[in-house]
């Protein structure tokens, strides 16, 4: 079975769920949202046995290599959780939308998954475009989906319009790459900026628009703003898809472009690796700043997540460390699989507050020790691993980019990421007090069931393991000895 197989699996998955709610009304949102959910499941199990081939009309547009298939599987996984977390928050999202339907929680985020599985092994500027915009276009509907929600319906507007800009942007620089390099694939721009007669102000413009367009799918200063707004608006399930999945969808392209403008020789290297610490530097603390002042812990984690972008990107600037055998691909990668469990963790715990009728401010987490002592403790574990405490997954994420920085004597960027650590213990820690805090305590009691509590013991025994044994995960990481063959 080929990989392709799976994804449009996937895709067909998801089109079929969506016609059934359409024609079978009266079919129970809990058995869509099984079957979704088995048939992720189903996808993530044949994925390690489908090997390395591809249909001879997909080998032009896809690779198959270690990072492809290792972010594949982390869209797998994510997608997973993500309607593993739609079902728990079943009875609080059913209240904001037309007839409690919830078909469409369901359904895109498979094609969503497969938008992102498809966009892991692009090899060209067309396939990562008609991919972005294929899980872009589904996270529109997903923002606004709670639609008696006037804070939904402003977040999918505000994300519709800078979403298209952005798109807007893209395109424009996929233009001008074209135009310098004459070549669409990420092989043949790699070859044309290593020749010296190609334009150098040309390619460059290029390569500043699809970067700043890449930068709004990744949440990267400037181009964050819409970020806190939008997380907040949007269902708490949606709210993890686009802070998990939409991000690594956007760093695995930004990965394959960077590959392709730092190629040895490259005639604008030294331009972009400056923007990217530049840009970096201004993320994290523009995601760290204005966290410490928020009350919303929901707005909290967006702005968190701004600043955890920052850190992506300054490990992408890092390209020639080896440290710990991995590229700074490899090291983005690694980030992003220990930054999944502890975001999807966190956002569990607000997810479970709403069920509970309680809401997402700082004081509604005030003495959550007391009325449920297990969720109080997973969201500590997670929030503590966000900060980067160690022995948690957290902080060795952080401290290979932190090494990667120190490693090539880029201490200005260092500085910034070291500020924007600090300002993350100030914030993080300020929730996990107000949790052990006895202040209203009077609240009753919250409750979830064994199975939600398995799940969210394994998100929280997979930071801790990943904090103190990472070797599985950098050896799934490093680069393969040659080349995928594609039959």
């Amino acid at each position: 079975m080929s990989v392709f197989t799976l994804e449009a699996g996937l895709a067909l998955l998801g089109l079929v769920l969506l016609m059934i709610e359409a024609f079978q009304p009266d079919v129970s949102r809990r058995t869509l949202g099984l079957t979704a959910i088995a048939g992720a499941a189903l996808a993530l199990m044949l994925l390690p046995f489908c090997g390395t081939t591809l249909p001879a009309f997909m080998q032009p547009w896809h690779q198959l290599d270690t990072l492809a298939l290792f972010y594949k599987g982390f869209a797998l996984v994510t997608t997973l959780l993500v309607l593993w977390l739609t079902l728990e928050c079943a009875p609080y999202l059913t209240r904001f939308t037309l007839e409690g339907k919830l078909a469409e929680m369901f359904s895109l985020p498979l094609i969503v998954c497969a938008g992102m599985m498809w966009m892991a092994s692009a090899r060209d500027l067309v396939t990562v475009f008609v991919t972005l915009e294929l899980v872009t276009v589904s996270f529109y509907v997903l923002v606004a989906f709670a639609r008696k929600s006037a804070f939904s319906l402003e977040a999918g507007v505000k994300y519709l319009i800078l979403g298209a800009l952005s798109t807007g942007v893209l395109v424009f620089g996929i233009a001008w790459i074209y135009g310098a390099t004459g070549a669409m694939s990420f092989d043949g721009i790699a070859k044309a900026l290593a020749n010296p007669a190609t334009s150098k102000a040309t390619a460059l413009f290029g390569a500043a628009l699809l970067l700043c367009g890449l930068g709004f799918k990744v949440a990267a200063a400037p181009f964050h703003m819409w970020v806190p707004d939008v997380y907040q608006g949007a269902p708490t399930p949606v709210t993890v898809f686009l802070s998990v999945g939409s991000k690594a969808a956007g760093f695995v392209v930004l990965t394959r472009a960077l590959d392709a403008f730092l190629v040895p020789g490259s005639i604008i290297a030294s331009e972009v690796k400056a923007l990217l610490l530049v840009t970096g530097s201004l993320t994290v603390l523009l995601g760290s700043l204005p966290a410490m002042f928020q009350t919303s812990v929901k707005r909290l984690l967006a702005y968190s997540s701004i600043s955890h972008a920052g850190y992506l990107i300054l490990a992408l600037a890092c390209r020639d460390s080896a440290r710990f055998d991995l590229s700074s691909g490899g090291i983005v990668a690694f980030y992003l699989a220990t930054y999944l469990p502890m975001t999807v963790l966190g956002f569990f715990g607000l997810g479970l507050m709403r069920v509970n009728g309680l809401g997402e401010d700082l004081k509604d987490f005030t003495g959550l020790a007391k009325r449920n002592p297990l969720l109080a403790l997973l969201v500590t574990i997670s929030f503590a691993s966000l900060a980067g405490l160690p022995l948690t997954a957290g902080f060795l994420g952080k401290l290979f980019v932190f090494l990667g920085l120190a490693d090539h004597g880029y201490w200005g960027a260092l500085s910034c990421a070291v500020i924007a650590a600090a300002a993350g213990f100030y914030y993080y820690f300020k929730t996990i007090l107000a949790m052990y805090t006895t202040e209203g305590t009077d609240v009753p009691a919250l409750s979830f069931s064994v199975v939600t509590k398995t799940v969210a013991g394994v998100l929280a025994l997979s930071i801790l393991i990943l904090g103190v044994y990472p070797k599985p995960l950098q050896k799934v990481l490093m680069p393969a000895p040659a080349a995928v063959a594609i039959k």
